[in-house]
């Protein structure tokens, strides 16, 4: 029998104008603000440098899809907030995604679930459907190279980089899967080291150790790498007091790193602050109002963990009659910074870290799906590469708009998402948004977003 699609469709009536739907519209894209993603790609050249820790052993005569082609697809569609490979098999037909993506024929699909799926589980082995691998030393070093870049050619006096361990929850038999108590669930718990709001490092781990548990090991490269560029560069560890560890502090010190982490309160620090609590009881008393006193002294551990006596700050504290002692131990000097600012400036800025851990899994760093652990090192490296590409977004076409420091989920609503008409002739590819609505979307990026989007006509 013949089959008939019909391509119109009736429905109510709008007072005398009929309503009509078809399907006969030109090509569109719902992530028509991608263009901007794409001109700070261009600009940064990260996704060619990321192919390159890759290594492809597929027969070139017969490869249909780049292994640089599906890493743009990946990314771009990290960051516009697609997190499944099943998402691909419609989008492997957005216009837009094609043109993100380098797609020469813009009739020609991109990969589809399958293909992006053989691509992140690559098993460091060459084998019969597994032939594109990763170097995990060289994606690091990208990272690195990315954050060097990001100066220009002045030299910071000063880095201060944070340390901070999350949770990943897993719900399948993924390799590397533990329970861990303190998060109540199986899980993986990732390494992220950070400098402000940029990713130097994210190391997938499994639970089952400490959440400092070879913390240096990750640093060492980092550090060096750090001199080797700036060699008058003074760094600063900062981390919150799982990550307060002889092994640690006695690293910081050999290598000439300063550090200020958090201390967990024992019976012996309580005492040890008895005066300073008093003091902070009767100011409530007096003002009505939660009151600080700090004070400083010299603290070597009772079971002699430490190798030796080393500074303490501490925070005695008194809100609503209920006190909260707080800790930090630290190799700053008094005249560096006296105990107050110490807490309240520089240890207490390390919140900011949780919030770009949150960035992180807006971009879906917790999709730990895939069986094997490598193949979810490879996740992990593609959110924090998607975050990159959004920093850079920030940095170079948002610097002094209200969305600067906006997060990926504003980001998209804000930018990305935009409806665009694709238009493809000999000659130009055409996006064409709704007047106001583009019109709008520039404003709220500021006078730096045109300049951003300031193509050639070779551009597209």
């Amino acid at each position: 029998m013949t089959e008939c699609t019909q391509e119109r469709f009736g429905f109510a009536d709008h007072f005398s104008r009929s309503v009509v739907a078809g399907f006969e519209g030109e090509r569109t894209s719902s992530d028509g603000g991608g263009l901007l993603l794409r001109e700070v790609e261009r600009r940064l050249n990260i996704v060619s440098r990321l192919a390159g820790c890759f290594g492809d052993l597929r027969d070139a005569s017969r490869v249909e899809h780049s292994a640089e082609e599906m890493l743009r697809q990946r990314l771009f569609s990290l960051a516009s907030g697609y997190e499944d490979l099943n998402d691909h098999e419609d989008l492997r037909k957005d216009p837009m995604l094609r043109l993100m993506a380098g797609k020469k024929d813009q009739d020609q699909n991109l990969a589809g679930k399958s293909t992006l799926n053989r691509l992140e589980l690559g098993t460091g082995t060459a084998s019969r459907y597994k032939k594109i691998n990763f170097w995990r030393e060289a994606i690091d070093e990208l990272l690195l190279d990315l954050f060097v870049e990001s100066f220009g050619k002045q030299a910071p006096e000063e880095l201060v980089l944070d340390l901070d361990a999350t949770d990943l929850p897993l719900h399948g038999g993924q390799e590397g899967r533990f329970f861990h108590g303190y998060y109540g669930h199986y899980c993986y718990l990732p390494l992220y080291i950070m400098s402000g709001n940029q990713v130097l490092r994210a190391r997938l781990r499994p639970a089952n150790q400490d959440a400092s548990a070879g913390s240096w090991k990750e640093l060492t490269p980092v550090v060096a790498r750090l001199r080797a560029e700036w060699p008058e560069v003074r760094i600063v560890l900062r981390a919150d007091s799982g990550f307060c560890r002889e092994g640690l502090l006695l690293w910081c010190e050999q290598n000439k790193m300063d550090y200020v982490f958090g201390l967990a309160r024992n019976k012996a620090l309580r005492r040890m602050i008895d005066e300073p609590m008093e003091q902070a009881r009767q100011l409530l008393q007096t003002t009505g109002k939660p009151t600080r006193v700090f004070s400083e002294f010299e603290y070597r551990t009772v079971s002699k963990t430490w190798s030796r006596a080393r500074r303490v700050v501490a925070k005695a504290e008194q809100i609503d009659g209920k006190e909260n002692p707080r800790f930090l131990v630290t190799s700053l000097s008094t005249e560096q910074w006296e105990a107050r600012s110490l807490y309240e400036k520089l240890y207490c800025a390390r919140g900011e870290m949780e919030n770009r851990i949150k960035d992180q899994l807006a971009l879906f760093a917790g999709r730990m799906s895939t069986e094997s652990f490598r193949g979810n090192q490879l996740r992990l490296y593609f959110s924090a590469f998607a975050y990159c590409l959004l920093q850079g977004l920030k940095r170079l076409g948002l610097k002094g708009t209200e969305l600067e420091n906006a997060q990926p989920q504003t980001l998209r609503l804000r930018l990305l998402k935009i409806a665009a008409v694709v238009r493809v002739s000999v000659r130009r590819i055409w996006i064409n948004a709704a007047e106001k609505l583009s019109a709008t979307a520039c404003l709220s990026a500021g006078s730096s977003c045109p300049a951003l989007l300031s193509f050639r006509p070779t551009d597209l």
